[in-house]
Parts: C-alpha cells; structure tokens; sequence
C-alpha cells in the first residue's frame, strides 16, 4: 500500500515529501503534469487533479493514506470534499487533511470557511483523519525582501493583535509523522487535530523591532491599508483571491491568531522539539542577504 500526497509540488507539498525521505514508504505524488514534476527519486509522480474525479479515483487505487492539500482555487471546497469521499470509497485507512488555524472563527473569509467545512464533514462521517490547522506561513514574508531592503518597510498589514506565524517546514515535519503513524497502524485510527502555530506572536511594532535589529537598520511598519495590499495582489493574482487575502488580514487586524501556549505545547509534542521562531527565520534572512 502506499501513501498519497497531493498538493506534491507547492511549497507545502514539497516540505511533506522531503520528511517523508527514507521512511521507507511507497510515496506517490499526484501531480497533472507527471513529465515535468521534479520529484525526488524516492517518490513516483501519478497523473491526476482533485478537480478530475475519474483521474482521482484511478490515483487512490492501493492508496492507504492520504495527504490532502486543496488548492487555493474558487471551488476548493468542492475538491476537498469530493476527494474525501473518493478516499472513503477507495477504501482509505488513514487522511491528514491540511485546514487552517482559526477557520471556525473567520466564516468571512471564503478559504477559511471552506476548511472548516471539509472539517465538518470529517467530524460527521467519523473520517479516520488528522486535521493539522497553519498559521500564517513564515515564509510568506521572503516576498518582502526589496521592501525591507531598498525601503526599510515591512509591507505586510498584519495589525496589531499578533499572529503566530508558522514554518513551512514544521507543516512538513507535522503532516509527515501523521501519515506514517496512520501509514503504520494496522486499522484507522481516531480523528485528531493539532494547530500549527510558531512561538513569537508576530505584531506590526513587534516585527518591525524584529527585522530592525537583524537588518541593522530602521525598518518602518508599511501601515493597515488593505485596499492597497488589495490593488497589490491583484497585480499577481486573480481579483477573487485577492479579496481573499484582503478579507483575511482584516480579520487579522481585528482579531489576531495568535496562538496559545497549550497549542505550542501539544506541537512542540508532536515534533518532539519547540516549533521554529519567527525571529529566527528573520535572523537567517538577514545572515543569508548579506552575503548577496
């Protein structure tokens, strides 16, 4: 049987499969353009998308368990719960379902709403599932380097309340040891659920202190405009999920995410060490930039 990872070329895919290394595991990633996927040589690319459900189905055939990452698409929703049920009728033993944190408190914020439904339907269909809830990703700020550096600003609106941002590699490290704890059981196992959240509480005075000491220089807060982060983002991406994003750090401003000290603890459990700071990945930023 073999372990299924989707989502396997993004930046959380990527960090999943590189924790899945010498586990000993059959890793197949499902990927739609299996000739141009540069996987790692101990995992085997299977053409598919949560979007087909006649390539889904044939991808979960002998899949075990299953890491479940939607993508940050218009129906997300409808791919995530159509892929769960596709995993049930496949007869799949264990899921770790990637959701986010404080989806059933953002239900104005359309990605964050679509989580916490899959979350539902994992809930009332007692789905052998580890729902595993981010925070913001640390290294969503390496898109900050020529603001930090040719402005000193940091540029992006979180407010004042905090976030308790988190490392892309701990969602790896976490998703990781969840699938083969699910992978090795001999029936399914009981639904769980751990936040995954970063020790710093990351607010505007807070980070702006943060990178100023690294950086050995004064950096300013870029300020709470989100019809500018809004305008921004839509230069990028489409119109839709810029609103999004906009919706999400305006929730940010009014209420934070930060995390509490049990939901550090019980991660720090899980990987057997504290999750990584946010101060430290601004360290190495700073240590790595130099050298440029």
């Amino acid at each position: 049987m073999a372990i299924l990872v989707t989502g396997s070329t993004g930046v959380v895919g990527t960090q999943v499969l590189a924790h899945l290394k010498d586990s000993g595991a059959d890793i197949r990633a499902l990927t739609r353009k299996p000739d141009d996927a540069q996987l790692p040589p101990y995992v085997r690319a299977v053409k598919g998308d949560l979007s087909d459900i006649d390539g889904l189905r044939a991808a979960m055939q002998d899949v075990s368990t299953l890491f479940l990452l939607a993508p940050n698409a218009a129906d997300e929703q409808t791919q995530a719960l159509q892929a769960l049920s596709v995993a049930r009728e496949a007869g799949v033993k264990g899921i770790v379902y990637l959701s986010v944190f404080k989806g059933e408190d953002y239900t104005d914020v359309p990605h964050f709403a679509s989580k916490f439904a899959v979350e539902r339907m994992i809930g009332q269909f007692d789905l052998p599932v580890t729902i595993l809830r981010p925070a913001y990703f640390i290294q969503n700020d390496v898109r900050l380097k020529d603001a930090l550096l040719k402005h000193g600003v940091y540029g992006m609106p979180i407010g004042a309340k905090g976030i308790s941002m988190v490392d892309v590699r701990d969602i790896g490290d976490a998703a990781a040891r969840e699938l083969l704890r699910r992978e090795r059981a001999g029936a399914p196992l009981a639904a769980d659920t751990y936040e995954l959240v970063g020790p710093d509480v990351v607010t505007a005075d807070w980070v702006s202190a943060t990178w100023s000491e690294a950086l050995q220089r004064q950096i300013a807060y870029g300020g709470d405009d989100l019809a500018a982060l809004e305008t921004r983002l839509k230069s990028v991406a489409p119109a839709w999920l810029a609103y999004d994003m906009r919706l999400m750090m305006q929730r940010y401003q009014r209420d934070g995410a930060a995390a509490t000290a049990a939901q550090v603890e019980r991660l720090s459990a899980l990987l057997g060490r504290p999750p990584r700071s946010y101060r430290d990945f601004v360290k190495h930023c700073a240590a790595t930039w130099s050298k440029e």
